[in-house]
């Protein structure tokens, strides 16, 4: 056993901090803006763009003062303006943000956000006749300002509506929860137990310095040396590490650990520590890295593991944690019952 595996905590029984919980509705997730009455000054899609908002005063295109944003025009009737967002991963929905940024004179003064379980692919026809409940009543908003909301909603969503009392201008749209998969897609084949959109999560990190950790669990490539988890650099002994809990209890089979872009900035060595209830064991023993490479090792143990963690030496980044295996018999029933929920 490493000298780390007797030192990974529980994960936390008490719910994590909502804001610290991934975007649901972002970009990277197969988020979307699907439809909205109007976007007659500025275009919808702006509202789930993953970087923050920019903006250069006196701007003028063909639709006036150019908006990093979703904007619509002067309402002259009775009503409201709305935008139909997908998830990218459904789930259980804790907080919405409503970010206002540089919208001052032409902001909405109240917002709502609606939401609804639409399963599938429908079509923009099917959610507009869709059953849609308020997660968000009608609440004040403030210009150039990030409003944010608590939800307090036990029930899974796919979809979301942000309505614009009556009209205005709004830069971001962020929705903070927990990922919900529909556990028939996994068809009982192997599957990323370390990722986000399987219903994993990342519940520690001993430094963040540069990144958000949950970018190692993110779908897809990296797309640069900012998309993944990368700690500042180490000036004390010991090294750092990254806690996962995984979608549900399974074996791991085979682990990914992917440095790329990360060409100066890597781990010299990294291992992982597995965690079965208050038993932990080790997964990988001390192994080196290589820089800008995605590293497949094959596991040879059975024992299922609840949550892992990566050990990196002594301090670096890692672009992608992937932990493929299958759940067990009596997770993935959970994960039935939390579905249906």
């Amino acid at each position: 056993m490493t000298d780390t595996a007797a030192q990974i905590p529980e994960p936390r029984a008490d719910a994590p901090d909502r804001w610290a919980l991934p975007d649901l509705a972002a970009r990277a997730l197969g988020g979307a803006v699907l439809a909205a009455n109007d976007e007659s000054f500025a275009e919808k899609e702006h509202l789930i763009q993953p970087y923050p908002v920019v903006h250069a005063a006196h701007t003028f295109g063909a639709k006036g003062q150019v908006y990093d944003g979703w904007e619509t025009r002067r309402r002259r009737t009775d009503g409201h303006d709305w935008a139909i967002v997908r998830l990218g991963v459904p789930g259980v929905i804790s907080a919405v943000a409503v970010d206002t940024a540089y919208f001052t004179g032409n902001y909405p003064p109240r917002v709502s956000v609606d939401a609804c379980r639409a399963d599938g692919h429908p079509a923009v026809a099917d959610l507009l006749r869709a059953d849609w409940r308020t997660i968000v009543p009608v609440s004040d908003a403030k210009g150039d300002t990030r409003n944010e909301y608590d939800v307090d909603d036990p029930h899974r969503y796919t979809h979301v509506r942000l309505n614009l009392h009556p009209d205005g201008g709004v830069a971001r749209l962020r929705v903070h929860g927990t990922p919900v998969p529909d556990p028939a897609g996994f068809a009982d084949l192997p599957l990323d137990l370390a990722a986000l959109a399987n219903g994993a999560a990342v519940t520690g990190a001993s430094n963040a310095f540069y990144s958000n950790p949950t970018g190692a669990i993110m779908p897809g490539l990296p797309a640069s040396q900012a998309d993944g988890w990368e700690t500042a650099r180490r000036r004390t002994p010991g090294h750092e590490w990254l806690d996962v809990r995984l979608a549900g209890r399974g074996v791991i089979r085979v682990a990914e650990l992917d440095t790329t872009h990360l060409k100066h900035n890597a781990p010299g060595w990294a291992s992982l520590d597995a965690r079965d209830g208050a038993e932990s064991f080790p997964l990988l023993e001390r192994t080196p890295l290589q820089p800008d490479t995605p590293h497949r090792f094959v596991l040879t143990g059975d024992r299922p593991a609840t949550s892992v963690r990566l050990n990196i030496f002594p301090d670096g980044g890692m672009a992608r944690l992937r932990l493929y295996g299958r759940l067990t018999p009596e997770a993935l029933r959970e994960l039935e019952t939390r579905f249906r929920a």
